[in-house]
């Protein structure tokens, strides 16, 4: 008889580049106000990377505090992933510059490609391949230098994205602890709502792309507004039903932090109280694959969740992808 195993979050932390950027920096860049701004996103401030740090660099930064939270070495990962649409290059992967800077010499790596559900996807790969018994240590960050792929002259994508970097180690846990189930899905036709245009071979960066602005981040935001609240609010009542719980068992609701408009709009679909609640778009924009990992930590590490606890963290993003972990908190 095969043994069960369960695996979850161990330890968490996550890194934001010094710079920062508020609404009143962006009036003086864009025809915006900072009323705008706040009015429709909830969004007061930002943090950008500076020229001199990279997508592994911000990863490496939170990688250190959730290999110690957890009580481990650098050395006891065996396998990192990393969720990024902003890695440093095509190729290599940003995960095997990670696995290289925290010399993991022994740990497998690659990248996790889901826009800001990344860091769902990646909870829940990790979590299945340790109950599989193939790694017992994995490494999962959730890390985007958005601010290089924004187009700083368009007012509806710049005044959003922010940079970077959650990270998680997940292992082994005592029975019933642990990731208790995971919802994850997608929508290939809706892609092109959300996407960098001029970023792949489909259309290769070309001086004509370039000075046409398709190199940047596209989004047609009504759009997406409605699929995020519709999707999320599915998912996360999927991931419960698959756990056997129901939303009133929530002890802790992460979503991504795209929008605060979105945010509350799923907190009031889902009937989630406000202190139930993780919420920091104000001050980090939207940080892609990177949100719902530096708001789990800041939520852990302000005291929010104890040992027991039900942890919901949601996500939606490019792809189209959404998806929901739902975890029993095991520190």
């Amino acid at each position: 008889m095969i043994e069960k195993r369960y695996a979850g979050i161990l330890g968490t932390g996550h890194y934001v580049p010094e710079k920062i950027l508020t609404n009143s920096d962006l009036e003086k860049m864009v025809d915006t106000s900072d009323e705008w701004i706040r009015t429709r996103t909830g969004i007061e401030m930002r943090h950008l990377a500076a020229r001199s740090e990279n997508t592994s660099d911000l990863c490496v930064k939170a990688a250190l505090p959730a290999i110690e939270a957890a009580g481990l070495e650098p050395d006891d990962i065996d396998f990192v992933l990393v969720a990024t649409a902003s890695p440093d290059y095509v190729v290599p992967s940003t995960a095997c510059l990670v696995q290289d800077k925290l010399g993991l010499t022994h740990a497998g790596a690659m990248d996790i490609s889901a826009g800001c559900s990344g860091f769902i996807y990646a909870t829940a790969l990790a979590s299945n391949l340790v109950k599989s018994g193939m790694y017992r240590h994995i490494l999962i960050i959730g890390a985007e230098i958005l601010s290089r792929l924004t187009n700083w002259h368009d007012r509806s994508t710049c005044v959003l994205f922010g940079d970077g970097a959650g990270a998680a180690v997940i292992g082994e846990t005592e029975e019933g602890y642990g990731l208790l189930s995971s919802d994850l899905g997608s929508d290939g036709s809706l892609g092109k709502i959300l996407d960098i245009p001029a970023s792949g071979v489909a259309e290769p960066v070309t001086h004509r792309s370039i000075d046409s602005g398709r190199i940047y981040i596209h989004m047609e935001g009504p759009e997406v507004f409605k699929a995020a609240v519709r999707h999320m609010g599915a998912t996360t009542l999927n991931a419960l039903d698959k756990a056997g719980l129901q939303k009133e068992d929530i002890d802790m609701f992460i979503a991504h932090q795209a929008n605060n408009r979105i945010i509350q709009a799923i907190a009031k679909r889902l009937g989630i109280p406000a202190d139930k609640m993780w919420v920091n778009v104000n001050r980090f924009g939207n940080t892609s694959a990177a949100s719902v990992g530096i708001a789990l930590d800041e939520a852990v590490r302000a005291g929010r969740v104890k040992r027991g606890d039900i942890v919901v963290l949601s996500g939606f993003g490019a792809g189209l992808t959404w998806g929901s972990d739902v975890l029993r908190w095991i520190y």
